[in-house]
């Protein structure tokens, strides 16, 4: 099978049997003689070539009747970037799959959310993966019933919910038709560490990746109270209030390519989605292959791409946050709005109580409801400030505004500009720390327009623009390398994660 998606049959060949790690979840090698794919960097003694067929996509891999290799474990394997990134149809359809649409809605819906009929989404699905929208949406919910049945303790019932399944029955059925074995058996066969109240699970990226810089960036703009960042991990507590959840990010140990998941009391219906938003939030999908590609023409980006071949976009934990972070640091610096915002946080977030209540995580960021007719004159904010701020709460509760995963970037940015006191560069900000899209580009950034000459002079927002046409669809990560390189050099951190009382 070919697919315009696949990399040509020679670099796949290649790559599989160097085991290239860069090519990790943009195929799959699939083998007659066993029945079972394996990702390129499977341990594995590689098959004969004549018993090898690759597929863009694991669900089109298992549509084939083949089931995933228990040794290299495909469900730990990153998206492929360029499907699951910007504004392409297909693109958008993938992250609306992620975020579980198919899992009570029909594929009209799915279709109708990204603005073509049925049976051409169907037909871009098979032309460009090689499968369809409902078998991404199945292979998706094995894959990940079968890492937690793999990494953790979990009754089969959670995990059967954890994966969307409402019958522990349908669960079972689905699992074995398609895997061969009973999720018990499975679990049988794997090791897991020891039980305990946090679950650990990976989660998997396509090497380089600059995990530093990311904790460096997050660390800069973390709110006390809401999240915690030290030198090699970020942490929060997520809502609600009441029985909050905990959860943790670092780097996995020995150098794999993932990072470290610590989960505590999530609830299992809630697993998945607090994966998909993670892996968005550290950007683990992207493919720094094909973005320095369309990048490193330019002589000013050439030597920081060499630099820092791993940077990623940092986005936030939630779009209405980041939101609100802007507003308030729209013309102060980041150090005074994360004091501002840390207030509003501190005067207007629900109390963390509970055991999980400890020095570093003491209030949930603000929802909507609550900031839409605060008084927010007291904790410093201007007039003006203030009023766009609940601006931004109530539009956000009205529906004219939201962090739509079917939303292109140039409906984000008007509907967002519509608002009084949101102008582009703050629309484009939220769309590249909010949605992660990586096209997002302001333009009105007096850092950028004075970086990107880097001789003491400084560009138009025109100029910017018209010159950064050539880095698309990848301008946010041009914007990323410019930011980093305009930056001081860090000062050494602790190294001691702070973990909350059990």
């Amino acid at each position: 099978m070919s697919s315009p998606s696949l990399p040509d049959h020679r670099t796949c060949e290649q790559a599989r049997l160097s085991r290239d790690a860069r090519f990790d979840g943009l195929f799959f090698t699939a083998v007659s003689s066993t029945g079972i794919y394996c990702r390129p960097v499977c341990p594995a003694p590689a098959p004969k070539a004549e018993n090898v067929t690759y597929y863009a996509a694991a669900s089109a891999a298992e549509a084939a009747g083949f089931r995933p290799c228990l040794r290299c474990r495909p469900e730990l394997a990153p998206g492929d970037g360029a499907w699951r990134r910007g504004d392409d149809v297909v693109a958008r359809a993938l992250k609306l799959i992620d975020t579980g649409l198919l899992a009570d809605q029909p594929l009209s819906a799915l279709a109708a959310r990204v603005e073509v009929g049925e049976r051409q989404l169907r037909r871009l699905f098979a032309d460009r993966l090689g499968t369809s929208p409902i078998g991404v949406h199945a292979t998706r919910r094995l894959l990940f019933a079968k890492q937690l049945l793999t990494e953790t303790h979990l009754p089969v019932t959670d995990v059967a919910m954890a994966a969307g399944f409402n019958s522990l029955r349908r669960f079972n059925t689905v699992f074995k038709d398609t895997y061969r074995m009973a999720p018990r058996d499975l679990r049988k066969r794997e090791p897991r560490e020891a039980a305990g109240e946090t679950l650990v699970l990976r989660l998997g990226y396509r090497p380089p990746y600059d995990f530093t810089a990311m904790l460096d960036f997050l660390r800069g703009r973390a709110l006390p109270g809401v999240e915690h960042v030290d030198g090699i991990s970020y942490a929060r507590v997520v809502g609600p209030a009441a029985t909050p959840g905990w959860l943790r990010v670092s780097a996995w140990p020995k150098g794999e390519h993932a990072l470290r998941l610590e989960l505590r009391n999530i609830a299992p219906t809630g697993m998945l989605a607090v994966v998909e938003r993670l892996r968005r939030m550290f950007d683990l999908d992207a493919d720094p292959q094909v973005i320095a590609a369309a990048l490193r023409d330019d002589p000013r980006l050439r030597p920081l791409l060499r630099k820092r071949p791993g940077l990623r976009i940092p986005s936030g934990w939630d779009g209405f946050e980041i939101a609100i972070r802007a507003v308030i640091g729209q013309q102060i610096s980041v150090a005074a709005a994360r004091t501002v915002t840390a207030r509003l946080a501190q005067a207007f977030g629900e109390a963390i109580v509970g055991p999980l209540h400890s020095a570093v995580h003491t209030h949930l960021f603000p929802t909507p409801t609550a900031l839409a007719e605060a008084d927010l004159t007291a904790i410093g904010l201007t007039k003006a400030r203030a009023a766009t701020v609940r601006t931004v709460a109530q539009a956000v509760l009205d529906g004219r505004v939201d962090f739509d995963a079917a939303t292109t970037l140039e409906q984000f940015v008007e509907r967002w500009t519509a608002l009084p006191g949101i102008g582009p560069w703050t629309a484009n900000y939220l769309a590249l720390r909010g949605l992660g899209h990586p096209d997002a580009f302001p333009a009105d950034d007096l850092v950028l327009q004075k970086s990107l000459p880097n001789d003491g002079t400084r560009l138009t927002a025109k100029q910017l623009s018209l010159h950064a046409q050539a880095w698309r669809p990848w301008r946010g990560y041009a914007v990323l390398h410019l930011w980093k390189d305009a930056m001081p050099p860090s000062k050494p951190i602790d190294q001691t994660p702070a973990e909350p009382r059990t």
